[in-house]
């Protein structure tokens, strides 16, 4: 029978890139291993026909000798023949370099991994983070061990080659013709054991400690921001570099402004006399205080707007602005001669109401004819 075209059998064009390759060969090796197929004589066939498509294809040499001559230039040189079982002598190292990244594959000596990244709650006034300010923290992480400076061996000895891996960290595992990698349980992917454990952290190269670590906060932070600290967090295993420390910025609620960006808001409280002749009001800022003047007949919930007043962020230098909020405060526990003239001036206000009290006219006018509406 002759033998079908390489490309064809895997289902890609003749410049396919050798990622390309690479893919189809998964995914068709996956769908006709014989494992998967145990009663199919027919995925057997299909399976050596991929395997050998793929030898030559993968292979730089062999698919040029196959571009130029076909199958005749390949001859003997894929890995082909045989039957199931006994004939795919090579197929370990193309299983390896194919699916080793998906079993945890590929080989070497020990392994090191890097520490883990950790995280602390920073909490700061609305002061301190405008204006910068440096902390110091305590952390509590893995470090280091002084006494066996990481190795985890009891000082004067050594961690030994795993035997189990001989240091490549996995051990490779058979079932019939299906291959995979694995870390080894032995060493647990280290490629090393120690047999005489240091007693200062029992034979695991870290120590948890609590480390004093100084942090610079740059002026402007806001609630939410994150500061990294390289190398800040908990140490690598066999020597890997370490983690980093993220600090995760809180503002604390302030009793007068709150923060926007740039911008600071807060509420200024006026009285009834001040909103309605005007008047000047001192109110504070984070640089000290200032004049607001109020102009007559000023309506509660009314916005100004202080240029500069604000505060710098992070990202610009430019200072934001002091929103300020007025609010009209009600007169609480008067006395009887308030109250009576309170309700003199109320009914003196009455006289001609739709001129003193244009909001009040209006929304009661507004109010009638919403009931004519609904007589109609």
């Amino acid at each position: 029978m002759a033998k079908r075209d390489y490309y064809e059998v895997l289902g890609i064009e003749r410049g396919a890139s050798n990622d390309e390759i690479k893919k189809a060969y998964r995914k068709l090796a996956m769908k006709y291993h014989p494992d998967r197929n145990p009663d199919d004589e027919s995925a057997v066939e299909q399976f050596k026909e991929i395997q050998t498509a793929y030898d030559v294809l993968s292979d730089s040499q062999k698919r040029q000798a196959y571009d130029q001559f076909g199958h005749a230039g390949v001859e003997g040189a894929a890995g082909g023949g045989g039957q199931y079982g006994g004939g795919f002598s090579g197929f370990g190292d193309i299983f390896d370099s194919v699916f080793g990244d998906i079993f945890g594959g590929g080989r070497g000596g020990e392994q090191v991994f890097r520490g883990s990244d950790l995280r602390y709650d920073l909490e700061l006034s609305l002061e301190e983070a405008v204006s910068g300010t440096t902390v110091k923290i305590r952390v509590p992480k893995l470090v280091g061990c002084d006494t066996c400076r990481g190795s985890g061996a009891k000082p004067g000895s050594s961690p030994v080659t795993c035997s189990t891996c001989g240091g490549a960290g996995q051990v490779r595992m058979q079932q019939g013709f299906f291959a995979i990698q694995q870390t080894c349980p032995a060493c647990r992917g280290q490629g090393r054991v120690v047999e005489d454990h240091c007693t200062a952290c029992r034979g695991e190269g870290r120590v948890r400690d609590n480390k004093t670590i100084s942090v610079k906060v740059p002026p402007g932070v806001d609630d939410g921001d994150r500061i990294r600290l390289a190398n800040e967090g908990e140490a690598g295993i066999n020597g890997g570099p370490a983690g980093d420390l993220y600090v995760q910025v809180r503002v604390k609620e302030h009793p007068i402004f709150t923060r926007d960006g740039a911008d600071l808001y807060c509420e200024v409280p006026i009285s009834f006399a001040t909103a309605v002749l005007g008047g000047e009001l001192e109110v504070p800022t984070l640089d000290g205080r200032v004049t607001l003047k109020v102009p007559s007949e000023t309506q509660s919930g009314k916005l100004f707007r202080l240029r500069g007043k604000g505060v710098r962020t992070v990202r610009s230098a430019a200072k934001g602005d002091l929103i300020c909020k007025t609010m009209v405060e009600t007169p609480v526990n008067l006395n009887k001669k308030q109250k009576e003239l309170l309700e003199q001036f109320d009914e003196a206000m009455r006289e001609d109401s739709a001129k003193h009290s244009p909001r009040e006219s209006s929304w009661f006018d507004g109010v009638k004819r919403f009931f004519e509406d609904m007589k109609l």
